[in-house]
């Protein structure tokens, strides 16, 4: 008589992990259906506002001089946020885009006697511009913050969530103005479009939660693997 009781009481505890409810059109969402074509974006939905990248310690970039090419190099900022070139001497790199660092190597090599000097700096690749992500996903760790960056692709860089994560649980932990703050996201949510992907930025840090009742419901498949198939066919 316990048997059915047990796959009861977990299928219970579990009917919300089941349960998937039908997309729906909303204030924020429109919901296409059946053979509708679902329209193309137009330009201006294919370029999104631009964000600064901002060059820190350690990124690697490369600074080309017009018509002075003994100036042009790839350099590496050091750990102090600077860098160092001839005639311009040392540069506070650190905290500026890469045209604010063009245009401050102009004005130093302009105080050297070089003629109308033009300035393109580049960042080959940033250490510095990275999110973090831990938790109840596959592969856990640093991903560089792309120009537009947002949660569900910092997800996807991380080869998605794991079989224990808790999809109504996910923390993005952010300083402003050296206030720590804490936005609490649902990813199921998420992907039903009842609210927009949140933008991600560089030094934030995403947890995905665990989920006890997936755990509980591994366990139990693995130490009752007979009750296993009732209980599953009743979640489908």
């Amino acid at each position: 008589m316990r048997k059915p009781f047990i796959v009861l009481s977990i299928a219970a505890m579990l009917a919300g992990c089941a349960t998937s409810r039908p997309l729906t059109s909303t204030e924020r969402l429109t919901v296409v259906e059946g053979s509708t074509v679902l329209p193309a974006p137009d330009r201006s939905d294919l370029t999104a506002a631009d964000r600064p990248a901002l060059i820190g310690p350690l990124d690697t970039i490369q600074v080309d001089v017009f018509n002075v090419s003994a100036l042009s190099r790839e350099m590496q900022v050091d750990s102090s946020g600077r860098i160092a070139m001839p005639l311009a001497g040392t540069i506070e790199a650190r905290g500026r885009t890469a045209a604010e660092l063009a245009r401050v190597i102009e004005a130093a090599l302009r105080q050297r006697y070089v003629r109308n000097p033009e300035v393109i700096v580049n960042i080959k690749s940033s250490v510095s511009q990275v999110v973090t992500i831990d938790g109840q996903v596959n592969e856990p760790g640093l991903y560089p913050v792309t120009n537009q960056m947002t949660l569900m692709r910092v997800i996807a860089s991380a080869r998605g969530m794991s079989e224990f994560a808790k999809q109504e649980d996910v923390v993005i932990l952010r300083t402003v103005q050296n206030q720590r703050m804490a936005g609490l996201y649902n990813v199921a949510a998420i992907r039903r479009g009842t609210y927009d992907d949140p933008p991600v930025y560089a030094n934030d840090v995403i947890i995905v939660g665990d989920s006890p009742q997936r755990r509980m419901f591994r366990d139990f498949v693995s130490v009752s693997p007979l009750l296993a198939g009732p209980l599953i066919a009743l979640l489908q």
